[in-house]
C-alpha cells in the first residue's frame, strides 16, 4: 500500500522525468530567417538585410548571402561568439572595418566572395585565430596592407582571384604559417616584390594565371620552398632565361597560352623534380633539350608553331633517351604538318641542305655580334651603362623601358635594341608619323594609352615584327588608316577602347591575321555591317561594349573563331539573331543593358550548339518567348536575366546543361502559376536565385523560401501562348513543398546548462573548456 509520502515522491519523480524529456528551449529565430536547432544554424539568404541579424548566442553556422550589408562595423559578430561557419557572399560589402570579426576565435570558414571590397586593412581579420578557409575572390581589391593576414596562423586556403591587384609588396602574406593553397588568378598583376611570398613555408599550390606578368618573377618564387604545383598560364611572358624557375620542389608547372617565343635550355635547371611542364598554346618554333629536371615525364607543346626540321632533332633525341613524352604536333614543313611529335622520327627531321635555316641562324649570330660590339663581356662584374632617351628609364636586365607621363610630344628614340616592354602612356603625341619606332624589332608590348593621339599614319609601327600587345586606349582616334598596322602581322592583343571611332575598322584590321583579342569598348560605333567586318580577322574575343550600336546586319559577324562577344550597354532593340548566323563557335554572349523588351522565338538558334554563357541583365525585358531558349538544350551552362520586367518565365527544363541561373530583381508573380519554376528549382543541384515582385507582401523574397506554393494544386502550371502544361510529376514528388517546421525559442542572456551540453556534443569541446566559454 502506498503512503501519502510515497505518492508525493512518485509525483515529483514523474514531473522531473517529464521535464528532462521535454524539448530544449532556445533563443528566438531572427525575423525572416530560417533556424535549425539541431544543426545550430541560421539562414537569412536574400532578405535585403542592411544589418547583421541578432542570432542566438550558440549559433554555429550563419548564412547571410545575397543581402545588402555594405559595411561590416567593428564588433559586428560579438553576439555570436561560437560561429564556425560564416557566409557573406554577394552582400554588397564595401568595407570591412578593423575589428569586425573580433570574438570569432572559433570561426573556421569565412566567405566574402562577390562583394565590392577594394582595400584590406592591417587589422581587417583580427580575431580569426582558428580560420582555415577564406574566400575573397570576385571583389575589387586593389591593395593589401602588409599585416592584413598576420593573425591567420591556421589558414589553409586563401582565394584572392578575380580582383584588381596590380602589385604585391614585400611581406604582405606574413603570418600565414599553415597556408597550403593560394589563388591569385584573374587579377592585373604586373609586378611582384622580391619578398612578396616571404614566410609562406607551407604553401604547396599557387595560381597566378590570367595576370599581366611579362617576366617570370624568379626572386619572389625562390622563397616558395614547398610549392609543388604552379599555374602561370595566360600571362604575357615572351622568354624564360637561365635558371628562371628556381623552385626546388616544383613538380607541375603550367605556362599555357602565354606569348613564349623562346626559352633557355637552362630555364628549369633549378627545378630538379619537375615531372610535368605544360607549354601549350605559345609561340615556340624550336626548343633545345632541357637541362636540370631528371624526372620529367611530360612536355606539352600542343598548339605551338613547331617547325620540324634538323634543329628539333636534339630535343627529339633527348626526349627519347630520357623517356619524356612530347605532346603536340608539327606545323611545318608541309609534308610533316599535323604529324605528332611523339611519332616523328629523327630521320624525318632534316634541313634539306640547311641553306635557309643555317642562313637565318648565321644572320642572327651576326646581329648579336653587332649588338655586343664594344660591350663588356658577360662575365665582367661592372654593368655597362645603358643608352636611354632623356626623361626615360631603361632596365637592360628586364628589357623594360618607360617614359610614362613625361610630357613628350614626339616618340623618343634610342632605346636598347633588346627592349621588349615600352611604356609611353600619358604623353602628348597627337600624331604618329610613319616609322615612329625605329630599332624596336624585339618589342613585344607597347603602351600608348592617354596620349591625345588623333591620327596615326600608315606604317607607323613598321619594323616591330615581334609586337604582340598594342595599347591605344583612351585617345582621340576617329578613323584608322587602312595601313596603320602594316608590319606588325604577329599582333595578338589590340586595345582601342575609349576612342571616338564611328565605324568598325575592318580594312585596317585585315593586316592582323593573328589577332586574338580585340577591345573596342567606349567608342561611337552605331552600325555593324558585313562589308569586310571580320572577313580576314579571326579574334577569339571581341568587345564592343558601351558603343551606340543599334543595327547589326545579317552576317555582320562572319568569323568561325570568335568565342566571346560582348555587346552590352549598346542600343540594340532585339537579339541580333541574323548577325550571328556565321559564328558557330560562340561560347559567351553579353547583351546586358540593351533596350531589348522582347526575346522572340528561336532567338539563339544559330549558336545553339556552342553557346555556354548568356547574359541579359537590366534590359527592361518584359517578355521571353516560350521557345526563345529551347534550342540551347544541353550546351548552355550559365544564364542570367537579372533586373528585368519579367512577370513569367519560359520552361527552363529543356536546358539540361545549366550550372547556374540568376533571375533576381524581376517582378515575378509568386502564385500557383509559378509552381513549375519552383518545382524545377527544387529538382536541380545548382543555385537558382529568383525573387518575387508580386504580390506586395512577398516582394523581394526568394522564390525558394516562400510557402505560398504549399496550398497549390498539383496541376498548377504556367500557361503561356502556345505552350503545354509541364508534367510536374517528372520533376519532383508531390508533397515535397511543405513549409519547414521552425522551432522558436525565448531569448536568453546567458548560455544555459542544456545549451552548453548541446553545444559541447556538437563541437566535441571538453566540459571544462565549455564552462570557460560560457563565462
Amino acid at each position: 500500500m502506498f503512503t501519502p509520502q510515497m505518492l508525493l515522491l512518485s509525483a515529483v519523480a514523474l514531473l522531473l522525468l517529464l521535464t528532462l524529456s521535454s524539448p530544449v528551449k532556445t533563443g528566438k529565430c531572427p525575423k525572416d530567417c530560417s533556424c535549425d536547432n539541431t544543426k545550430l544554424s541560421v539562414v537569412c539568404v536574400g532578405k535585403k538585410l542592411t544589418e547583421i541579424p541578432s542570432a542566438d548566442e550558440i549559433t554555429v553556422k550563419l548564412d547571410l548571402r545575397n543581402n545588402n550589408l555594405q559595411i561590416l562595423p567593428r564588433g559586428a559578430f560579438l553576439h555570436t561568439p561560437y560561429l564556425t561557419h560564416l557566409n557573406l557572399q554577394r552582400c554588397n560589402v564595401i568595407k570591412v572595418k578593423e575589428g569586425a570579426f573580433h570574438a570569432l576565435g572559433r570561426l573556421v570558414f569565412l566567405n566574402l566572395a562577390y562583394n565590392k571590397i577594394d582595400f584590406l586593412y592591417q587589422e581587417s581579420f583580427d580575431g580569426l585565430s582558428s580560420l582555415k578557409e577564406l574566400h575573397l575572390d570576385h571583389n575589387r581589391i586593389e591593395e593589401i596592407q602588409p599585416g592584413a593576414f598576420s593573425q591567420l596562423g591556421h589558414l589553409n586556403m586563401l582565394a584572392l582571384n578575380h580582383n584588381q591587384l596590380v602589385y604585391i609588396p614585400n611581406l604582405v602574406f606574413q603570418g600565414l604559417q599553415s597556408i597550403k593553397l593560394l589563388r591569385m588568378g584573374h587579377n592585373s598583376l604586373n609586378n611582384l616584390a622580391p619578398e612578396a611570398f616571404a614566410g609562406l613555408y607551407t604553401l604547396s599550390r599557387l595560381s597566378l594565371d590570367h595576370n599581366e606578368l611579362q617576366f617570370f618573377p624568379t626572386q619572389a618564387m625562390m622563397r616558395l620552398t614547398e610549392v609543388t604545383h604552379l599555374d602561370m598560364s595566360y600571362n604575357t611572358m615572351t622568354y624564360l632565361g637561365e635558371e628562371a624557375v628556381t623552385m626546388r620542389k616544383l613538380r607541375h608547372l603550367l605556362l599555357r597560352h602565354m606569348s613564349l617565343q623562346d626559352l633557355s635550355e637552362q630555364a628549369f635547371s633549378k627545378a630538379p623534380f619537375l615531372s610535368h611542364v605544360d607549354l601549350s598554346l605559345n609561340q615556340l618554333r624550336y626548343m633545345e633539350p632541357l637541362s636540370g629536371p631528371e624526372k620529367l615525364d611530360i612536355l606539352n607543346l600542343t598548339g605551338n608553331p613547331i617547325y620540324c626540321n634538323c634543329y628539333l632533332k636534339p630535343l627529339k633525341e633527348w626526349a627519347t633517351a630520357k623517356g619524356v613524352k612530347l605532346l603536340g604536333a608539327c606545323t611545318e614543313p608541309p609534308h610533316l604538318s599535323e604529324e605528332l611529335l611523339q611519332e616523328v622520327t629523327s630521320s624525318d627531321l632534316r634541313c634539306h641542305g640547311g641553306s635557309q635555316s643555317l642562313g637565318e641562324k648565321e644572320e642572327e649570330e651576326e646581329q648579336n655580334k653587332e649588338e655586343n660590339k664594344g660591350n663588356i663581356t658577360a662575365t665582367a662584374k661592372p654593368k655597362q651603362r645603358v643608352k636611354c632617351p632623356s626623361n626615360c628609364k631603361c632596365d637592360i636586365e628586364t628589357h623594360h623601358a618607360t617614359c610614362e607621363g613625361q610630357g613628350h610630344t614626339k616618340v623618343p628614340r634610342g632605346f636598347p635594341a633588346k627592349t621588349q616592354l615600352l611604356e609611353l602612356r600619358g604623353n602628348h603625341f597627337h600624331y604618329l608619323p610613319a616609322l615612329s619606332f625605329p630599332g624596336t624589332g624585339k618589342l613585344v608590348s607597347l603602351h600608348l594609352e592617354s596620349c591625345g593621339i588623333h591620327e596615326i599614319e600608315g606604317g607607323a609601327f613598321q619594323g616591330m615584327n615581334s609586337l604582340l600587345y598594342l595599347y591605344l586606349s583612351d585617345n582621340n582616334l576617329t578613323l584608322l588608316d587602312p595601313k596603320i598596322f602594316a608590319g606588325i602581322q604577329n599582333l595578338t592583343y589590340l586595345h582601342l577602347e575609349g576612342n571616338q571611332l564611328t565605324q568598325f575598322p575592318g580594312s585596317a584590321l585585315s593586316l592582323l591575321p593573328n589577332l586574338f583579342v580585340l577591345h573596342l569598348e567606349r567608342n561611337n560605333i552605331s552600325k555593324l555591317e558585313p562589308s569586310g567586318l571580320l572577313s580576314s580577322v579571326t579574334p577569339t574575343e571581341l568587345s564592343l561594349s558601351n558603343n551606340s550600336t543599334n543595327v547589326m546586319a545579317r552576317g555582320a559577324l562572319t568569323s568561325a573563331s570568335i568565342g566571346c562577344l560582348y555587346l552590352d550597354s549598346n542600343r540594340l532593340t532585339e537579339v541580333p539573331t541574323s548577325a550571328l548566323t556565321k559564328t558557330p563557335n560562340l561560347e559567351e554572349l553579353s547583351l546586358s543593358q540593351n533596350p531589348i523588351l522582347r526575346v522572340g522565338r528561336k532567338a539563339f538558334q544559330p549558336i545553339s550548339q556552342s553557346l555556354k554563357r548568356l547574359y541579359m541583365d537590366h534590359m527592361g525585358m518584359e517578355k521571353m518567348s516560350e521557345d526563345a531558349l529551347q534550342d540551347l538544350g544541353s550546351a548552355l551552362r550559365h544564364l542570367t536575366v537579372r533586373g528585368n520586367q519579367l512577370k513569367e518565365l519560359p520552361d527552363l527544363r529543356p536546358l539540361t546543361g545549366l550550372e547556374g541561373v540568376d533571375l533576381r530583381d524581376n517582378p515575378l508573380l509568386c502564385d500557383c502559376a509559378l509552381l513549375p519554376l519552383r518545382r524545377w528549382m527544387e529538382s536541380v543541384r545548382f543555385e537558382v536565385t529568383a525573387t518575387c515582385g508580386n504580390p506586395p507582401d512577398l516582394r523581394g523574397q526568394q522564390v525558394r523560401d516562400i510557402n505560398v506554393f504549399a496550398s497549390c494544386s498539383e496541376n498548377a502550371s504556367i500557361k503561356q501562348e502556345g505552350s503545354r502544361e509541364p508534367k510536374l510529376s517528372t520533376i519532383t514528388k508531390p508533397g515535397s513543398l511543405k513549409p519547414p517546421k521552425v522551432k522558436t525559442r525565448p531569448a536568453k542572456s546567458k548560455l544555459s546548462k542544456s545549451s552548453k551540453k548541446r553545444l559541447q556534443k556538437k563541437s566535441g569541446t571538453p566540459k571544462k573548456t565549455m564552462n570557460k566559454m560560457a563565462l
